[in-house]
């Protein structure tokens, strides 16, 4: 989980623990004879379901009897019924080259155009399994914005990407002091990105959003009704009514040049000491407001409704820096969505750019709760409602964007995402941003079934360029019957383009028998990350009377890429063979994954299966639980631990160190989303302030603020020592490359935590990084006593530690030995496997490695180093071919850099640029890819 300079210690996969070769029963046997009875007495007998094998101990007819019942009443998954999902993000054909062009691009562009690069590198990321990369660029995006608008939007992106929503006793206004999420640096125009590492703004007084300066104390004013009757200066009324609002000519004359003709001009009014403006729809108030302004230049004083009519009255007479002043006031009284859905039918009224861009930055700030107020709905869906925004400088591709992505995650289907993505498409420019609302307007019609209008969307979106938009057009031909048709566009698309995994997957669905199989095995073989292929396999086994070889199927992907749509369908499977206690386990790792899940075609909620399927499995006590826990944990078995902590739960659900445990199991399962808000839970059910500081340092460290995180450390240690807060600190110290200085820092800070009150899980973790510290120091002995010591309160994972010990004692048998114990404990873990494949000889090293690849394809060693075999052999092109199978589904920074370093010593430096620009597209900061990039710039000039 979070162990220093073991990054494959939070992405380990979790254990297959489903063995076909064991009693299926579940525990749930001496039940059995009860639930036959009860289901007898409230269901028809039907025949007995498909998917069970005549050789296996299943007593067929109670699995009848049950999918007949409450717990299958709608029957077990089809294969006519799996489609595969249509991605709504952009999807290059080839990722690389996108990737290096985009590099390239804002490399090349100027500081203050590199926003829009960045948006449009944040939508290619989309598509990646890798939140943090969208995230960057969208910080980056919004580093770099210039207007306001810009700023609001993506700083509140960025806000709902943290979700702080969520936090209790957490504004929406609040910015944590991070000054890209400021809301009242966002309104400020202008290019200045050094200041996003400025303090906050918020923590100024009286800040003035028309430039940014902290206003200085205001001067006595004299705005009296009866100041200006008395000054002899004055030689001008304005009759409103019975009113006479006494001016100076000339100062009235300087608010705009429509008041400067008419008092200076060859009107009548020019040569009158009184004017009549009775007539023109404006107080007395607001008049006098005018005059006081003209003299002082300030609104501050004013009552809001006063300021409203002055901003109108600025409006119609030209008066801009009248207007500019106003706008700027009313925009800093902004505070609630009361106030927003007031205040900015006044600001499009009279197009006060800063007052609706406040307005507009609360309701963003708000969402998803916001979309639910019809006015603010009705301003952002309709055609006339971008019209008016558009005219005040608040209608654009980013804003559409970011509700579009927002309203597709609440509800896909709705008519408020279909037209927020017309409005979309309306502002997209060519290029990428048309590609996009296209594809995505073609993708929520598929979901509505109005197939016509997809098969249009996608079209459309294939003519801007986007070619993955052709599976859309297939899909939408088939669903309206034309399945041929569907078959020969993708067997056009593989002819002509590179074959990818996505390209066989979608073909898959157009034919049957051998050929289906064959594609589908051509997806795997090419992105082994493909789901559909698992599931459709495993649901044809079942189909054909191999429960258990469908289940081992499902398993394989289960085994590195934990998601509910899989998770459902093997406990699916177990409901049927009856593995109650393995059923729930899954729903219950579901439920953690996606709270709201629904269960059977979205039928049944999650929740109620629980519920179901509980009297079924063994109950457990609290006490039992964390025996559970513990022996899941050390088995390294992530998703049984995962149900254990969400049962626990269910019993104490206001326990925040069970929701800190749920987000370590999370990040090791590479599930971030559910990680974070499983997090944000632990620190709002915090029952003291020492143990909140420590979540909310958590979650600061994780969305990439270690400075922030170590301050929080502290401040929790300064109010009470606890063994998280100095696990914390340690664990951000060492986030870093460690001198001998810092390196005993945190030694003593693990000491310090070690001696604190924790559970064993925790400790062995504390002891875990201990170790892998003085390893680092060169304290073998002092690093085998850590391990040896978390071994004792079952680590499992410290026999990793232990073998890189013996490792560096050059005991290359013992760490293997290790590696194997480690391996036989936690069963098919590909780390152990990976990490076992280093002290062994080239042959065992390669069939370790090729079971770890088989196990995990996400792994990146294992090709490193069968590509680094093969050029040691002198095999340039197998070595290319090896990291390039990679490559083609997981664009990874060492696997480019590694292929750009082939490429150089080939000569090929064209192609060692492309991947080097493409690494550093994913990670700018990467040394060694930028120097091998410079020097491969540097051969292709000395050569032209």
């Amino acid at each position: 989980m979070r162990s220093m300079k073991m990054i494959d210690g939070c992405k380990g996969p979790p254990v297959r623990t489903y063995n076909p070769s064991v009693d299926t029963d579940g525990g749930a046997g001496k039940l059995r004879h009860h639930i036959q009875e009860t289901l007898r007495s409230q269901m028809p007998r039907k025949k007995s379901v498909r998917g069970y094998s005549p050789s296996s101990n299943l007593n067929l007819e109670a699995a009848a009897i049950v999918s007949d019942g409450t717990l299958l009443p709608y029957g077990l998954p089809a294969t006519k019924l799996l489609e595969p999902k249509i991605e709504a993000t952009l999807t290059p054909l080839d990722y690389v080259q996108t990737l290096a062009d985009l590099h390239r691009r804002a490399e090349n562009s100027a500081e203050f155009e590199k926003a829009e690069v960045f948006l449009e590198q944040s939508a290619v990321f989309r598509g990646l399994p890798e939140p943090k990369l969208f995230r960057r660029t969208l910080r980056s995006a919004r580093q770099h914005a210039v207007d306001v608008h810009t700023k609001v939007v993506l700083s509140s992106w960025l806000r709902y990407e943290r979700r702080e929503d969520e936090l209790i006793g957490i504004s929406s206004m609040d910015c944590c002091g991070r000054n890209l999420e400021c809301p009242k640096a966002n309104l400020v125009a202008g290019y200045d990105p050094e200041s996003v590492y400025d303090p906050c703004v918020c923590a100024k007084q009286n800040f003035n959003f028309s430039t940014g300066d902290e206003m200085a104390m205001e001067e006595a004013v004299n705005y009296d009704d009866n100041d200006s009757d008395d000054d002899d200066d004055c030689d001008l009324s304005f009759c409103i009514g019975d009113y006479d609002v006494r001016c100076r000519r000339n100062d009235m004359a300087s608010l705009s040049r429509p008041f400067k003709t008419m008092l200076y001009g060859g009107f009548l009014e020019s040569k009158r000491e009184k004017i009549n403006f009775t007539q023109n729809g404006f107080s007395a108030e607001a008049m006098k407001a005018a005059e006081v302004f003209s003299r002082t230049k300030r609104v501050s004083h004013f009552e809001p409704k006063v300021v409203l009519e002055l901003l109108s009255l600025a409006n119609r007479y030209c008066c801009e820096e009248m207007k500019a002043a106003c706008d700027a006031h009313l925009a800093s009284l902004v505070s609630d969505m009361e106030d927003a859905g007031l205040l900015i039918e006044y600001g499009l009224e009279e197009t006060a750019n800063l007052l609706v861009a406040a307005c507009l930055q609360l309701f963003l700030r708000e969402l998803p709760g916001s979309m639910q107020c019809s006015n603010f709905m009705k301003i952002f869906c309709s055609p006339e409602g971008r019209d008016r925004l558009a005219a005040a400088r608040h209608a654009s591709f980013v804003l559409y964007y970011f509700l579009s992505q927002i309203a597709m995650e609440e509800d896909m289907r709705s008519n408020t995402t279909v037209m927020l993505l017309e409005r979309l498409v309306e502002c997209a420019a060519d290029g990428w941003q048309k590609q996009l609302a296209f594809h995505q307007l073609g993708v929520v019609m598929l979901e509505r079934k109005e197939y016509k209008d997809a098969q249009h969307w996608f079209e459309a979106a294939v003519g801007a360029g986007h070619v993955y938009s052709l599976v859309g057009v297939a899909r939408a031909k088939y669903k309206r019957g034309h399945t041929y048709s569907a078959y020969k566009l993708m067997n056009s698309l593989i002819s002509d383009y590179k074959p990818v995994g996505w390209m066989y997957q979608e073909r898959s669905l157009y034919c049957v028998g051998k050929e289906k199989t064959m594609d589908l095995m051509a997806a795997t073989e090419l992105d082994p990350t493909l789901c559909f292929p698992y599931k459709y396999r495993a649901v044809a086994l079942l189909e054909d009377n191999m429960i258990g070889a469908s289940i081992s199927e499902i398993n394989k992907v289960i085994g590195f890429k934990v998601s509910p749509d899989c998770l459902e369908l093997r406990a699916w499977f177990l409901i049927a063979v009856e593995n109650y206690e393995g059923a729930l386990r899954d729903v219950r790792a579901i439920l953690t994954l996606d709270p709201n899940y629904r269960m059977f075609y979205g039928n049944m909620p999650g929740n109620y299966l629980v519920e179901l399927l509980s009297p079924l499995a063994r109950h457990y006590s609290q006490a039992d639980c964390w025996m559970q826990l513990y022996d899941r944990w050390s088995s390294v078995d992530d998703v049984g631990s995962l149900a254990v902590v969400h049962q626990m739960l269910e019993n104490d659900p206001g326990r925040s160190l069970l929701h800190f445990r749920q987000s370590l199991l999370l990040l090791r399962l590479n599930c971030q989303k559910a990680a974070m808000r499983s997090l944000r839970l632990a620190r709002n059910h915090s029952a003291s302030d020492h143990e909140r500081l420590v979540y909310e340092g958590w979650i600061l460290y994780d969305t990439g603020h270690r400075e922030e995180a170590l301050a929080k450390a502290e401040e929790s240690i300064s109010i009470q020592r606890s063994f998280e807060a100095y696990f914390l600190k340690a664990y951000a110290l060492a986030d870093s490359n460690l001198d001998a200085e810092s390196s005993t820092i945190v030694i003593k800070l693990l000491e310090e935590a070690l001696r604190c009150p924790s559970d064993g899980l925790r400790k062995g973790q504390a002891l875990n990084n201990l170790g892998s510290v003085y390893v680092d120091c060169d304290k073998l002995d002092l690093a085998a006593d850590c391990y040896m010591n978390a071994l004792n309160i079952k680590h499992t994972r410290a026999h990793q530690g232990l073998a890189r010990v013996h490792h560096l004692k050059n005991d290359r048998k013992a760490a293997y030995d290790e590696m194997t114990k480690l391996i036989e404990k936690a069963r098919n873990n590909a780390s152990a496997f990976e990490k076992r494949s280093e002290y062994c000889d080239r042959d065992m090293a390669k069939s370790d490695l090729t079971m770890a690849t088989e196990l995990d394809p996400l792994r990146t060693y294992p090709y490193r180093y069968r590509a680094a075999v093969l050029m040691d052999d002198h095999k340039e092109d197998e070595a290319i071919a090896e990291l390039s199978r990679a490559i083609d589904f997981k664009p990874d920074i060492q696997l480019l850099h590694l292929r750009a370093a082939f490429y150089d010593s080939m000569g090929d430096y064209v192609s060692t640029v492309r991947d080097c620009e493409a690494a550093l597209c994913l990670d700018p900061s990467h040394g060694d890819t930028l120097e091998l990039c410079n020097k491969a710039r540097d051969r292709i000039k000395e050569e032209k």
